[in-house]
C-alpha cells in the first residue's frame, strides 16, 4: 500500500539531491556543462534538463487526474515540454529555478494528495501513441525511480569529472527509529 509519508520521504530526498547536483554544476564552465560526455542524455545539462521533463510531463498527467490539488497547479503554467530531450531553459540558472519550483510542487503535493488518492487509476496517452492505465502509485514510483536512474547518471558524469557530490544515500534522511 502506497502512502503519504513513503513519497514525502522519496520528495525530499528528491530535492536534496538536486540541489547536490546543480550545485556541483554551477561550477562547470558552460563548455563542460554542455559537453557530450556519451551519457543517454549526452551531457550533465542534458541529463538534468531531462529528469525536469518527465517530472513535468507526468505531473502535468497526475494534475489531470486531480486538478483540485492546489500544489500542482503550477503545472498549468508549465509548456508541455519536448520529449525527450529538448531544453527546457537556454542556461543553468533558468533549469535550476525550474527544478526548485518543480521540487517544491512535488514536495507539496506528496503533502497534499490523500491516501485514497494513490489508489486512482491514471490514463494517459503518450506522444507515440501509447495508452497507459495505471494506479497513480505506482506511477509515482516510476516517477521517483526515473529520476535516481537519471541523478546516477549524472552523479556518474560529475565523478569522471573528478568532482564529489557527496553522500547520496536516501538512508541519510530517513528519521531513526524511537
Amino acid at each position: 500500500m502506497h502512502t503519504n509519508a513513503t513519497f514525502a520521504h522519496l520528495a525530499s530526498y528528491n530535492q536534496w539531491m538536486n540541489r547536490k547536483l546543480y550545485e556541483a554544476a554551477s561550477g562547470l564552465s558552460e563548455e563542460e556543462l554542455h559537453r557530450n560526455r556519451g551519457a543517454f542524455f549526452g551531457s550533465v545539462f542534458g541529463t538534468l534538463n531531462h529528469i525536469a521533463i518527465g517530472d513535468i510531463l507526468w505531473f502535468k498527467r497526475i494534475s489531470s487526474l486531480l486538478p483540485g490539488l492546489a500544489s500542482l497547479h503550477c503545472m498549468d503554467q508549465l509548456p508541455q515540454p519536448a520529449f525527450p530531450a529538448t531544453p527546457l531553459c537556454g542556461n543553468l540558472a533558468g533549469l535550476g529555478a525550474l527544478r526548485a519550483t518543480l521540487d517544491e510542487a512535488i514536495i507539496a503535493f506528496c503533502a497534499e494528495v490523500d491516501s485514497s488518492q494513490l489508489g486512482e487509476t491514471l490514463e494517459w496517452s503518450s506522444r507515440n501513441g501509447f495508452k497507459g492505465r495505471k494506479v497513480l502509485g505506482d506511477v509515482l514510483l516510476h516517477v521517483f525511480n526515473h529520476q535516481t536512474h537519471h541523478r546516477g547518471q549524472a552523479s556518474t558524469l560529475f565523478s569522471q569529472l573528478s568532482i564529489d557530490i557527496g553522500a547520496t544515500d536516501l538512508v541519510l534522511l530517513l528519521p531513526d527509529a524511537p
